[in-house]
C-alpha cells in the first residue's frame, strides 16, 4: 500500500506500508509526523507558520481520536471528506490512475520492484499535472456543493 501526500508543486511525502502492517491510528500518526517534517524541509514557506491544510479520506485510522488530537496539536486543519466520495480524493481520481496506467499489464516478481516502478512514476509526473489536479479537485468540490452532497453523475466527473 502506498500513502502519498502532494500539493500543486508535486509530491511532498510518500511511503509504502510494510507488508503485513495495518494502518492504524498509531501508524498514521507516525506518517503524519514524517509528513510534517517533509513539509518543513520541502515547502519551507508552508512549514514556517506550522499551520497547513490536509485532505484525506474517511479511512478509520484517519478518523480516530488519536489522529484528531495529533492534527489539532500540530495545527493541521483537515478538509472534511464526504462519506463514499472517492471522486473527491485526488489520489483516487488523479494519482493512482496514473500509477495504474504505467504499470498496467506488467508482471513484477517482488514487492520491491513494484515500489521501485511506483517511485519512478511518481518522480516523472510534471508539476503542471499536479496543478491541473487541484483545478479538477476544485471543480469536483463545486459540483458536490451544488448537489448538496448527493450522489450524481455528469459534470462532476473529470
Amino acid at each position: 500500500m502506498l500513502i502519498c501526500f502532494f500539493d500543486q508543486e508535486g509530491i511532498i511525502h510518500q511511503e509504502f506500508v510494510p507488508p503485513g502492517m495495518t494502518v492504524n491510528a498509531d501508524f498514521y500518526c507516525d506518517v503524519l509526523r514524517r509528513l510534517r517534517e517533509n513539509v518543513r524541509r520541502k515547502r519551507p514557506q508552508k512549514g514556517q507558520n506550522q499551520n497547513f491544510i490536509i485532505h484525506h479520506d474517511n479511512a478509520p485510522a484517519h478518523r480516530s481520536f488519536k489522529v484528531s488530537q495529533f492534527l489539532a496539536k500540530n495545527n493541521m486543519t483537515v478538509i472534511p471528506h464526504p462519506l463514499y466520495s472517492p471522486d473527491l480524493a485526488p489520489c483516487d481520481f488523479f494519482l493512482f490512475p496514473k500509477l495504474k496506467l504505467r504499470m498496467k499489464s506488467r508482471r513484477f516478481n517482488t514487492i520491491g520492484e513494484i515500489q521501485e516502478e511506483s517511485q519512478q512514476v511518481l518522480d516523472t509526473i510534471p508539476k503542471r499535472y499536479f496543478q491541473g489536479c487541484f483545478q479538477a479537485w476544485q471543480k469536483r468540490w463545486d459540483h458536490c456543493i451544488r448537489a448538496k452532497g448527493e450522489y450524481s453523475e455528469g459534470d462532476g466527473a473529470i
